[in-house]
């Protein structure tokens, strides 16, 4: 019996092992984070020290350290910070700071703190002050007199000021606080990136362009740079560019999940369906059942043309959202596309009771039933479109409705 239970241990070992083969780090850390995210920090736990046998870096062992403090195995955490901080000087710090924080120490996490501000993994006070591992101490004294303290530089001020403007919508004024700096901070990397988020938001998207590769070119791994990068690539019509970015930034490492749709979008755009499709199908795999790629995952096989495996995926998305009207649309218009008149009858039915104002929905409707041969059926479908603006419900209403 003690041999059958070693033998079946070992085998499942080999089993475990085989499916790690062949993972990049991106591909550990995007999963280890959707464990987490998804409230399995053991099994994030398990992968992340696999990982750490191929790659024993410091970005793993954050991660890792995240997924224990999610346990709330604190001590843990720690090490693993710890460990961060031997691979790559300061890189665990802010991790350290936020563990203290959450024990209710803040005399050890402002220490932790001051010592990633004074590294180059250092964070911005709207990251810090809108992190709630810091809840249970921000009124502390030591949190205070921290604060009172001269911590962040003019221009770094600055660009949290340009930031904020450019998030509501005053671009007028981002632009004067950028121009009352760059006399004084010439060369600034940092600065020189909000002046392309502000060529970003005027979509000026070649002069925004033009600074990120002058930027990129002195920070070539920069997260911040490549994102804003990529996002005016896709703005400025060069989805192509904006896929190269996003493999740039997944082959570095960067634990987000959200840049495989993001890159599939890109991929969509330039006629790689079956990359997109791989992209979405990935991300499916991190969260199964997630809404918006299941939605994208049935469109890109129907554009792919097969409408099968489509129907299955929106099929999906309706079972776990039954109350879901775009749910409901999605598979009318598979079943739209492929004439299947009776079924998308059926389901433009469902989600125009949940939604109602969808001039396209009721359009389809009424094409549906006219194709089934109920016409007066369908003129009244035609006319609740016409009623909400569809034009093109004119045409079948003057050619099947108008004696």
């Amino acid at each position: 019996m003690l041999k059958m239970k070693r033998t079946l241990f070992f085998i499942l070992l080999s089993l475990t092992a085989a499916g790690l083969q062949g993972q990049t780090k991106s591909d550990f850390l995007m999963k280890g984070r959707a464990l987490v995210e998804r409230g399995k920090p053991d099994e994030a736990i398990s992968l992340l020290s696999a990982a750490l046998e191929n790659y024993p870096e410091s970005d793993v062992y954050l991660e890792r350290a995240e997924a224990f403090a999610t346990r709330g195995d604190y001590s843990q955490a720690i090490n693993d910070y710890n460990s961060a901080n031997s691979v790559s000087s300061g890189s665990g710090e802010y991790g350290l700071s936020r563990i203290y924080a959450l024990k209710g120490d803040a005399a050890t996490a402002v220490y932790h703190l001051e010592l990633c501000l004074g590294s180059e993994y250092r964070r911005s006070e709207k990251e810090i002050m809108l992190d709630p591992s810091f809840s249970l101490v921000e009124n502390r004294p030591e949190w205070r007199q921290f604060w009172k303290s001269d911590i962040y530089s003019s221009v770094e001020k600055g660009i949290a000021e340009i930031e904020y403007n450019l998030s509501t919508g005053n671009i007028s004024d981002a632009k004067t606080v950028f121009t009352s700096l760059t006399g004084s901070y010439p060369g600034n990397n940092d600065l020189a990136c909000a002046g392309a988020l502000i060529s970003f938001n005027e979509k000026k998207y070649p002069e925004a362009l033009k600074t990120l590769d002058g930027i990129l070119a002195n920070a070539p791994g920069n997260e911040k740079y490549l994102k804003l990068l990529a996002l005016t690539q896709e703005a400025s019509g060069n989805p192509a560019g904006a896929s190269s970015t996003y493999t740039r930034l997944i082959a570095a490492g960067t634990a987000e999940p959200e840049l495989l749709l993001l890159r599939a979008e890109s991929y969509r755009k330039t006629g790689e369906t079956d990359r997109a499709l791989g992209d979405v199908e990935k991300f499916l795999d991190l969260y199964p059942g997630d809404k918006k790629a299941l939605s994208r995952a049935g469109r890109l096989s129907a554009a792919s043309g097969d409408n099968l495996k489509a129907l299955t995926y929106f099929s999906e998305n309706l079972r776990l959202h039954p109350n879901d009207a775009d749910c409901y649309i999605d598979r009318a218009d598979s079943y739209f596309v492929s004439k299947s008149w009776d079924f998308a009858a059926k389901d433009y039915s469902m989600a125009l009771d949940l939604q109602p104002e969808n001039p396209e929905a009721w359009l389809n409707m009424g094409i549906a039933r006219l194709s089934m041969g109920k016409k007066d059926d369908a003129c009244f479908y035609f006319r609740k479109a016409f009623g909400q603006g569809n034009k093109k419900a004119a045409e079948y209403l003057s050619k099947n409705c108008i004696k």
